[in-house]
């Protein structure tokens, strides 16, 4: 049974940081990319980061250079390090895993239950 559960949503203000993790079983974790996507009250879900079983990582326009995706494959831990939060941050944080393409496709599988992130400004 897969499982992917995600903690370290928050509230913080404008400029601060959190740290997401998610931990995961039941799937091959070597052979998956995991990611993390979002949605805002209203809007749509997008995609946020995702990282390749060797270890390539991909951004959305809108986090790069705030937020870094990182994995550790001892523990199947998916982490995101999110920096100089926005108010525009504000949504549920998921993470996500399946095959490559579904997940560049930004429909895989495989979902957590989600953590809320909310900056205040």
């Amino acid at each position: 049974q897969v499982q992917l559960v995600e903690s370290g949503g928050g509230s913080v203000q404008a400029g601060g940081s959190l740290r997401l993790s998610c931990t995961t079983s039941g799937y091959a974790w070597y052979s998956y990319c995991t990611g993390w996507f979002r949605q805002a009250p209203g809007k749509a879900r997008e995609g946020v980061a995702r990282i390749s079983p060797d270890g390539s990582t991909s951004y959305a326009d809108s986090v790069k250079g705030r937020f870094t995706i990182s994995k550790d494959n001892g523990k199947r831990t998916l982490y995101l390090q999110m920096n100089r939060l926005k108010p525009e941050d504000t949504a549920m944080y998921y993470c996500a895993a399946d095959w490559c393409g579904k997940v560049v496709a930004g429909m895989p599988n495989y979902w957590g239950q989600g953590t809320q992130v909310t900056v205040s400004s």
